[in-house]
C-alpha cells in the first residue's frame, strides 16, 4: 500500500467545497449520493480486500472521494464516470490530492452500460458506489463484459443488497439474485449508515461482495438461454413454473415437460429454484418449430 498524506482523502468540507467550486448538485436522476467520510470509503476498500496488486474499476466515481482510497491500496483504478462536469474534474482531484498516484490513475468518460473495453491492464476488481437507479443492470452488465473481475464489492440500497444475496426460498429472492448467481458467489457484506453522504439519502445502504465462482455453472445451455428461463420464471413470481413458463416453453404441458425432464415440481414457483435448476430447464427447452430458442440476452434486467 503505498503512503499518502493523512488529508489526501476527501471530508465533508472538501466535498461541498469542491462541489461548490464546480457548481455541483447531486442529482436525483443520477442517483447521486456523494460520500462525505473518509472512514467509510477505507472500510469498503478494506472490505473489498483491494490489493497491491489489482487493477480496480470504479463506476460512478463522482467527486472522487472513493477513488483516493482505492489509490492508496491498489496497483491502478480507472473510475467510469458519466456525468460531464465530474468526469471533468475528477483527474485535477488525483493530481492534486494524490500526485504520487496520479499515474496510476485513468478515466473513462462514458456510460458504463456502454463500455465495452477498459485502458491499461485488465481489471481484476470492481468497487463502486452504484447509482440507486441503475445498480443492478450495471452490476450484471460489468461482470458479463469483464470476465477477469474476480472480486466486486458495491454500496447499493439495502433492498436492492437484500435481493443481490438472497438465497432460494427468500421472500426478496428473484432474477437479480440468480443472475448474480449465474457469475459469482454472492452475500452481504455490511451495511452503511445515511449520515455519510451527502445528500443523506431517504434509505439505508447495504455492501454487497461478489466473488467470481471457481467454475462456470455446469450447463450445455447458454447464458442467454438460462436468463430467458429467469425472466419468464420471475415475470409471473405467483404462479407455478408450469403456468409462469408456458410462454417460454409455447404451452403450459410444453412446460411441464420440460421441468419433469429437469427433475423440477410443474408446481413449484421460481423463488425455490438455484441458478443450476434453472440451467437445468433451459437445456431441456421443447424445440420450437420456425423459433429461435436462444432467449433474451438480457444481462442487466432485473425485476
Amino acid at each position: 500500500m503505498s503512503t499518502t498524506e493523512p488529508d489526501a482523502l476527501l471530508g465533508p468540507a472538501d466535498i461541498r467545497e469542491l462541489a461548490a467550486t464546480l457548481g455541483v448538485r447531486p442529482t436525483k436522476q443520477r442517483g447521486q449520493n456523494f460520500v462525505i467520510d473518509a472512514n467509510t470509503v477505507r472500510r469498503i476498500v478494506r472490505t473489498a480486500e483491494v490489493r497491491p496488486d489489482d487493477v480496480v474499476v470504479e463506476v460512478g466515481p463522482g467527486l472522487g472521494s472513493l477513488t483516493l482510497a482505492l489509490l492508496e491500496a491498489a496497483d491502478r483504478v480507472v473510475a467510469v464516470e458519466i456525468d460531464d462536469v465530474l468526469a471533468g474534474a475528477l483527474p485535477a482531484t488525483v493530481a492534486a490530492r494524490m500526485p504520487e498516484r496520479a499515474d496510476r490513475f485513468t478515466l473513462v468518460h462514458s456510460d458504463a452500460m456502454q463500455v465495452r473495453e477498459l485502458p491499461g491492464p485488465p481489471p481484476t476488481a470492481l468497487v463502486a458506489n452504484l447509482p440507486y437507479n441503475v445498480a443492478v443492470p450495471v452490476l450484471l452488465t460489468m461482470l458479463d463484459r469483464f470476465p477477469t473481475i474476480e472480486r466486486t464489492l458495491v454500496m447499493v440500497q439495502a433492498e436492492v443488497a437484500d435481493r443481490l444475496a438472497a438465497r432460494p426460498g427468500n421472500k426478496v429472492y428473484g432474477v437479480p439474485s440468480v443472475k448474480a448467481n449465474w457469475y459469482t458467489d454472492v452475500k452481504r457484506a455490511g451495511s452503511i449508515g445515511r449520515k455519510v453522504f451527502w445528500p443523506a439519502p431517504n434509505v439505508d445502504s447495504g455492501l454487497v461482495s461478489l466473488v467470481r465462482r471457481a467454475e462456470p455453472v455446469a450447463t450445455t445451455a447458454s447464458k442467454a438461454e438460462v436468463f430467458a428461463v429467469v425472466d419468464a420464471a420471475f415475470a409471473q413470481r405467483r404462479k407455478t413454473l408450469r403456468a409462469a413458463l408456458s410462454g417460454w416453453a409455447g404451452s403450459a404441458p410444453a412446460a411441464e415437460a420440460a421441468l419433469v425432464a429437469a427433475g423440477i415440481s410443474p408446481q413449484a414457483r421460481g423463488e425455490a429454484l438455484t441458478v443450476e435448476e434453472f440451467a437445468a430447464i433451459a437445456e431441456n427447452k421443447p424445440a420450437l418449430p420456425g423459433s429461435d430458442s436462444a432467449g433474451s440476452d438480457s444481462a442487466g434486467s432485473a425485476e
